[in-house]
């Protein structure tokens, strides 16, 4: 994810970073000029069309069709960022509920229980690490620190991650309530932040497992390319071989929306607007070791 300064117009104007959505169409773009040229000398110049022409009056269907267009791009983009944000809300809560486990934890565990301190300042910034590699790729990749741990050797890179390393917390909190290390009380409140870690892992998978549907990302491309190259055809009466400028920029406006709708739909990836969910676990191993020190 890059950070900017968004009152800065020259930088986001002017300037173009990795994912810009000029640099992916412009084949596109030289391609619809050279075709916009073409649809103009042929009509102008081979075929000798008048303003009088029944083809002029396309640019009427043009008119009703951007209306529709617009519409849709606007609900296309609308529903990719709600994904976007959606998954960060849900990173964020992550944090939390980390970050309250790890002060419950160290309220209710007692100073001279090392073994149990050290455990919960490693699982807990785990399941974050692990929910972030579960997330990006098909395998779940475990960071061992220099203190070792028996239990913590058992999990399986094949299986999935986020539940083992829950079911290990939730194991080890059982245990102490087992124990008497913890009471009753202290048992259900840490339960719940357990049950909320679970959560997380679900809504995030969701996200990333329901892709927007097929039918409607491929209409749309459909729509926009369909709408892009009959546009020279009905607007050459009125613009002359200015369509060789037109229709290509009219074209880029549409086409970027969808491409921003794709970059933003999918936020666990690796391109430039997607959420840095490798920073934020990295920041939860950090304030989780802060609170239980040892």
């Amino acid at each position: 994810m890059r950070v900017y300064n968004s009152k800065e117009w020259f930088t986001a104007t002017v300037l173009f970073h990795r994912s810009d959505t000029f640099r992916k169409l412009l084949p596109f773009l030289v391609l619809m000029a050279v075709y916009s040229w073409g649809i103009a000398y042929w009509e102008l110049e081979y075929l000798k069309l008048s303003e009088k022409s029944w083809i002029k009056n396309i640019t009427m269907v043009h008119n009703l069709l951007g209306f529709v267009l617009s519409l849709l791009l606007v609900f296309r983009t609308n529903t990719a960022y709600d994904r976007w944000w959606e998954a960060r809300k849900q990173w964020g809560t992550l944090t939390n509920v980390s970050r309250t486990l790890a002060i419950k934890l160290n309220a209710f565990i007692k100073e001279d229980d090392e073994v149990s301190r050290s455990f919960f300042r490693k699982t807990i910034p785990l399941f974050a690490e692990a929910v972030f590699h579960f997330l990006r790729s098909d395998y779940v990749k475990f960071m061992l620190d220099e203190q070792e741990h028996p239990e913590l050797t058992t999990l399986d890179e094949q299986k999935h991650g986020p539940n083992q390393v829950a079911s290990l917390i939730f194991t080890k909190v059982n245990a102490l309530y087992q124990d008497k290390a913890i009471s009753g009380e202290q048992f259900i409140i840490l339960n719940d932040e357990l049950q909320s870690l679970t959560n997380v892992c679900g809504a995030c998978e969701r996200i990333k497992n329901t892709p927007i549907p097929l039918s409607y990302s491929s209409f749309i491309k459909k729509f926009v390319m369909a709408y892009a190259v009959t546009l020279p055809v009905g607007f050459v009466f009125s613009m002359g071989y200015f369509v060789v400028a037109a229709v290509p920029f009219i074209f880029y406006v549409l086409a970027s929306l969808e491409l921003i709708g794709e970059s933003i739909e999918e936020p666990f990836g690796t391109d430039t607007d997607d959420l840095p969910i490798d920073k934020i676990a990295q920041n939860i191993k950090k304030h989780v070791s802060e609170v239980l020190k040892p």
